[in-house]
Protein backbone atom coordinates (compact mmCIF):
# COMPACT_ATOMS: atom_id res chain seq x y z
CA UNK A 1 0.00 0.00 0.00
CA UNK A 2 2.80 2.41 0.94
CA UNK A 3 4.57 1.71 -2.34
CA UNK A 4 1.36 2.45 -4.27
CA UNK A 5 0.83 5.72 -2.36
CA UNK A 6 4.40 6.82 -3.03
CA UNK A 7 4.05 5.97 -6.70
CA UNK A 8 0.82 7.96 -6.90
CA UNK A 9 2.39 10.95 -5.19
CA UNK A 10 5.35 10.84 -7.56
CA UNK A 11 3.02 10.73 -10.56
CA UNK A 12 1.10 13.74 -9.22
CA UNK A 13 4.30 15.71 -8.65
CA UNK A 14 5.48 14.85 -12.17
CA UNK A 15 2.15 15.93 -13.64
CA UNK A 16 2.17 19.20 -11.76
CA UNK A 17 5.74 19.84 -12.83
CA UNK A 18 4.74 19.37 -16.45
CA UNK A 19 2.12 22.07 -16.02
CA UNK A 20 4.55 24.61 -14.57
CA UNK A 21 6.53 27.10 -16.61
CA UNK A 22 9.69 29.07 -15.89
CA UNK A 23 9.07 32.36 -14.08
CA UNK A 24 9.10 35.32 -16.49
CA UNK A 25 12.30 37.33 -16.49
CA UNK A 26 10.35 40.44 -15.48
CA UNK A 27 8.83 38.84 -12.36
CA UNK A 28 11.37 40.23 -9.85
CA UNK A 29 10.70 43.75 -11.06
CA UNK A 30 6.97 43.28 -10.54
CA UNK A 31 7.19 42.02 -6.96
CA UNK A 32 10.40 43.58 -5.62
CA UNK A 33 11.72 47.12 -5.43
CA UNK A 34 15.36 48.03 -5.74
CA UNK A 35 17.04 50.94 -4.02
CA UNK A 36 20.31 52.82 -4.26
CA UNK A 37 21.88 56.03 -3.03
CA UNK A 38 22.44 59.13 -5.14
CA UNK A 39 23.56 62.75 -4.69
CA UNK A 40 20.96 65.52 -4.91
CA UNK A 41 20.35 69.19 -4.16
CA UNK A 42 19.07 68.04 -0.77
CA UNK A 43 22.29 66.16 -0.12
CA UNK A 44 22.61 62.36 -0.35
CA UNK A 45 19.26 60.62 -0.89
CA UNK A 46 17.97 57.07 -1.11
CA UNK A 47 15.93 56.16 -4.17
CA UNK A 48 13.53 53.21 -4.46
CA UNK A 49 12.60 52.17 -7.98
CA UNK A 50 10.77 49.45 -9.89
CA UNK A 51 11.00 48.48 -13.53
CA UNK A 52 8.33 51.12 -14.20
CA UNK A 53 10.27 53.98 -12.63
CA UNK A 54 11.21 55.78 -9.42
CA UNK A 55 8.74 55.28 -6.57
CA UNK A 56 10.25 56.89 -3.48
CA UNK A 57 12.95 59.43 -2.65
CA UNK A 58 14.02 60.47 0.83
CA UNK A 59 17.19 61.88 2.48
CA UNK A 60 19.84 59.27 3.23
CA UNK A 61 20.39 60.24 6.88
CA UNK A 62 18.25 57.36 8.23
CA UNK A 63 18.24 54.25 5.99
CA UNK A 64 16.19 52.25 8.49
CA UNK A 65 13.45 54.88 8.55
CA UNK A 66 13.57 54.99 4.73
CA UNK A 67 12.95 51.23 4.56
CA UNK A 68 10.20 51.37 7.16
CA UNK A 69 8.44 54.30 5.50
CA UNK A 70 8.65 52.61 2.13
CA UNK A 71 7.25 49.29 3.38
CA UNK A 72 4.45 51.04 5.27
CA UNK A 73 3.44 52.98 2.19
CA UNK A 74 3.99 50.52 -0.63
CA UNK A 75 4.12 47.10 1.05
CA UNK A 76 6.92 45.73 -1.11
CA UNK A 77 10.33 44.36 -0.07
CA UNK A 78 13.47 46.32 -0.90
CA UNK A 79 16.65 44.95 -2.46
CA UNK A 80 19.90 46.93 -2.86
CA UNK A 81 21.06 47.89 -6.34
CA UNK A 82 24.40 49.11 -7.63
CA UNK A 83 23.05 52.42 -8.93
CA UNK A 84 19.90 54.37 -9.69
CA UNK A 85 18.43 54.23 -13.23
CA UNK A 86 19.91 56.39 -15.97
CA UNK A 87 18.74 59.98 -15.84
CA UNK A 88 17.76 59.98 -12.18
CA UNK A 89 20.98 61.44 -10.78
CA UNK A 90 21.04 64.44 -13.18
CA UNK A 91 17.39 65.17 -12.36
CA UNK A 92 18.05 65.01 -8.62
CA UNK A 93 20.96 67.40 -9.11
CA UNK A 94 18.74 69.86 -10.97
CA UNK A 95 20.31 69.44 -14.37
CA UNK A 96 18.03 69.70 -17.37
CA UNK A 97 17.49 66.72 -19.63
CA UNK A 98 15.04 63.96 -20.22
CA UNK A 99 12.81 63.50 -17.17
CA UNK A 100 13.19 60.07 -15.56
CA UNK A 101 10.30 57.63 -15.46
CA UNK A 102 8.20 57.59 -12.28
CA UNK A 103 6.16 54.71 -10.89
CA UNK A 104 3.10 56.37 -9.32
CA UNK A 105 0.82 53.37 -9.82
CA UNK A 106 0.20 52.99 -6.08
CA UNK A 107 -1.28 56.49 -5.81
CA UNK A 108 -4.87 57.59 -6.33
CA UNK A 109 -6.00 59.28 -9.53
CA UNK A 110 -6.20 62.62 -7.71
CA UNK A 111 -2.71 62.23 -6.27
CA UNK A 112 -1.29 61.43 -9.70
CA UNK A 113 -3.06 64.47 -11.19
CA UNK A 114 -1.62 66.74 -8.48
CA UNK A 115 1.91 65.42 -9.01
CA UNK A 116 1.58 65.70 -12.80
CA UNK A 117 0.52 69.35 -12.51
CA UNK A 118 3.35 70.05 -10.09
CA UNK A 119 5.87 68.35 -12.34
CA UNK A 120 4.94 70.74 -15.16
CA UNK A 121 6.18 73.81 -13.25
CA UNK A 122 9.46 74.88 -14.86
CA UNK A 123 12.64 75.45 -12.88
CA UNK A 124 12.96 79.04 -11.73
CA UNK A 125 9.19 79.55 -11.55
CA UNK A 126 6.54 79.04 -8.89
CA UNK A 127 2.79 78.45 -8.83
CA UNK A 128 0.28 78.70 -5.97
CA UNK A 129 -1.55 75.72 -4.52
CA UNK A 130 -4.76 76.95 -6.15
CA UNK A 131 -3.14 76.76 -9.57
CA UNK A 132 -2.13 73.15 -8.96
CA UNK A 133 -5.66 72.29 -7.85
CA UNK A 134 -7.10 73.82 -11.02
CA UNK A 135 -4.57 72.14 -13.29
CA UNK A 136 -5.30 68.83 -11.54
CA UNK A 137 -8.98 69.21 -12.39
CA UNK A 138 -10.19 69.91 -8.83
CA UNK A 139 -10.11 73.70 -8.37
CA UNK A 140 -11.79 73.56 -4.95
CA UNK A 141 -9.35 71.01 -3.53
CA UNK A 142 -6.61 73.44 -2.49
CA UNK A 143 -6.16 71.99 1.00
CA UNK A 144 -6.13 68.46 -0.40
CA UNK A 145 -3.37 69.51 -2.81
CA UNK A 146 -1.31 70.67 0.16
CA UNK A 147 -1.81 67.30 1.84
CA UNK A 148 -0.71 65.41 -1.28
CA UNK A 149 2.42 67.51 -1.69
CA UNK A 150 3.29 67.15 1.99
CA UNK A 151 3.58 63.40 1.31
CA UNK A 152 5.14 63.68 -2.16
CA UNK A 153 6.89 60.31 -2.65
CA UNK A 154 9.38 61.68 -5.16
CA UNK A 155 10.55 65.19 -4.16
CA UNK A 156 12.86 67.00 -6.59
CA UNK A 157 11.69 64.69 -9.37
CA UNK A 158 8.23 66.18 -8.76
CA UNK A 159 9.28 69.69 -7.67
CA UNK A 160 6.78 70.41 -4.88
CA UNK A 161 9.18 73.11 -3.65
CA UNK A 162 7.93 75.24 -6.57
CA UNK A 163 4.40 75.35 -5.15
CA UNK A 164 3.92 78.41 -2.95
CA UNK A 165 1.27 80.31 -1.05
CA UNK A 166 -1.22 82.53 -2.85
CA UNK A 167 0.80 85.63 -1.92
CA UNK A 168 3.96 84.13 -3.42
CA UNK A 169 5.63 83.38 -0.09
CA UNK A 170 7.39 79.99 -0.09
CA UNK A 171 5.35 78.49 2.76
CA UNK A 172 5.90 75.03 4.20
CA UNK A 173 7.96 72.18 2.76
CA UNK A 174 8.29 68.51 3.64
CA UNK A 175 11.96 69.03 4.53
CA UNK A 176 11.48 72.43 6.15
CA UNK A 177 10.89 75.96 4.83
CA UNK A 178 14.61 76.79 4.92
CA UNK A 179 15.36 73.99 2.41
CA UNK A 180 12.50 75.20 0.21
CA UNK A 181 13.91 78.72 0.14
CA UNK A 182 17.36 77.30 -0.58
CA UNK A 183 16.07 75.27 -3.52
CA UNK A 184 14.12 78.19 -5.00
CA UNK A 185 17.02 80.60 -4.69
CA UNK A 186 19.23 77.97 -6.28
CA UNK A 187 16.89 78.07 -9.27
CA UNK A 188 17.19 81.89 -9.32
CA UNK A 189 13.69 82.63 -8.13
CA UNK A 190 13.81 86.24 -6.89
CA UNK A 191 11.92 85.71 -3.64
CA UNK A 192 12.79 89.21 -2.41
CA UNK A 193 11.18 90.81 -5.46
CA UNK A 194 8.09 88.61 -5.11
CA UNK A 195 7.82 89.55 -1.43
CA UNK A 196 8.15 93.27 -2.24
CA UNK A 197 5.38 93.01 -4.83
CA UNK A 198 3.15 91.17 -2.34
CA UNK A 199 3.66 93.92 0.25
CA UNK A 200 2.44 96.37 -2.38
CA UNK A 201 -0.63 94.22 -3.04
CA UNK A 202 0.69 92.97 -6.40
CA UNK A 203 0.35 89.25 -7.17
CA UNK A 204 0.30 89.42 -10.98
CA UNK A 205 2.29 91.39 -13.53
CA UNK A 206 1.00 92.56 -16.91
CA UNK A 207 2.66 94.00 -19.99
CA UNK A 208 1.00 96.76 -21.96
CA UNK A 209 3.15 95.71 -24.91
CA UNK A 210 1.99 92.10 -25.17
CA UNK A 211 -1.34 92.55 -23.41
CA UNK A 212 -0.79 89.53 -21.16
CA UNK A 213 -0.86 89.05 -17.39
CA UNK A 214 1.43 86.56 -15.64
CA UNK A 215 2.57 85.23 -12.31
CA UNK A 216 5.59 87.31 -11.22
CA UNK A 217 8.03 84.39 -11.60
CA UNK A 218 6.84 83.46 -15.11
CA UNK A 219 9.58 83.68 -17.71
CA UNK A 220 7.40 86.10 -19.72
CA UNK A 221 6.85 88.37 -16.68
CA UNK A 222 10.60 88.64 -16.19
CA UNK A 223 10.92 90.09 -19.70
CA UNK A 224 8.57 93.02 -19.02
CA UNK A 225 10.51 96.27 -18.80
CA UNK A 226 9.60 98.61 -15.93
CA UNK A 227 8.09 101.19 -18.29
CA UNK A 228 5.58 98.66 -19.62
CA UNK A 229 4.86 96.71 -16.43
CA UNK A 230 1.62 96.97 -14.48
CA UNK A 231 0.74 95.21 -11.26
CA UNK A 232 -2.58 93.68 -10.25
CA UNK A 233 -3.92 92.12 -7.08
CA UNK A 234 -5.99 89.55 -9.00
CA UNK A 235 -6.33 88.09 -12.45
CA UNK A 236 -9.90 89.35 -12.54
CA UNK A 237 -8.78 92.96 -12.18
CA UNK A 238 -6.23 92.46 -14.95
CA UNK A 239 -8.87 90.96 -17.24
CA UNK A 240 -11.18 93.89 -16.48
CA UNK A 241 -8.35 96.20 -17.54
CA UNK A 242 -8.16 94.45 -20.91
CA UNK A 243 -5.33 91.97 -20.37
CA UNK A 244 -5.47 88.26 -21.21
CA UNK A 245 -3.94 85.37 -19.25
CA UNK A 246 -0.45 84.27 -20.21
CA UNK A 247 -0.39 81.00 -22.13
CA UNK A 248 2.86 80.01 -20.45
CA UNK A 249 1.92 80.24 -16.77
CA UNK A 250 -1.89 80.14 -17.24
CA UNK A 251 -3.04 82.29 -14.30
CA UNK A 252 -6.73 82.26 -13.44
CA UNK A 253 -8.81 84.42 -11.13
Amino acid sequence: MTTELNAGANQLITALGALSAPAPATLPGRVLTRWAGAPSRLGPVLVAFTDAGVQFVRPADDPEAFAQDYRARFGRPLLPAARVPAGVSPALAGRTGRAPQLDLSALSEFERAVLAATRSIPAGQTRPYGWVAREAGSPRAVRAVGSVLARNPVPLLVPCHRVVRADGAPGEYMFGPARKTELLRGERVDLDAVAALARAGVHYLASDTTGIVCFPTCRDARRITPAHRHGFRSVGSALAAGYRPCRTCRPAG
